[in-house]
């Protein structure tokens, strides 16, 4: 935390696409550093796919420096293949994190969407919409991936700044 700004990254981590949205807060109110998607080429292993992942995660990480990273947890899903693939893709972003030493922070979907619209089961536009407006941007053209990931770090910075109001760990 250089200046009183904290960097923090948000990742919506994914097996194809992991969004990804750098966040700076300074006094309070939070602007937008970089975000984008990270795509794994399919005609690879998983394993190749995962160290894409790390390693494009590894060079944002240097690039911009943040001191804290959030995540958001794998949501139970109806296919068991497709809930280990999105938690190999979470373990691969957590790992880049944690090689860096970063603190990863986990967040519920249901968590991040109250915590920005109010409401747990906000639809994704609605979350998208919110994120815009934190951020102060009022025509944002980054993917779904991206602002999921922008919507994490938001919450994070959210959740961060009510704990120390709070007193809480």
């Amino acid at each position: 935390m250089a200046d009183g700004c904290l960097v923090v990254l948000g990742l919506d981590p994914g097996s194809r696409v992991t969004g990804y949205g750098v966040v700076r807060e300074l006094s309070g109110r939070a602007e937008l550093v970089d975000t984008g998607t990270i795509r794994t080429p399919l005609n690879r292993s998983m394993a190749a796919r995962m160290g894409v992942i790390f390693e494009r995660l590894t060079e944002l990480i240097e690039a911009h420096g943040p001191v804290e990273a959030a995540i958001e947890n794998v949501f139970v899903s109806r296919n068991p293949s497709s809930a280990l693939k999105l938690g190999q893709a979470r373990g691969a972003a957590m790992a880049a994190c944690a090689v860096r030493g970063l603190p990863v922070a986990e967040y519920e979907p249901s968590k991040v969407k109250k915590n920005l619209v109010g409401v747990g089961s906000a639809p994704k536009d609605q979350v998208a919409f919110m994120v815009a407006h934190c951020l102060g941007i009022k025509k944002p053209s980054w993917a779904e991936d991206a602002s999921d990931a922008l919507a994490v770090a938001i919450c994070h910075l959210n959740e961060r700044r009510m704990r120390k109001l709070t007193g809480a760990s």
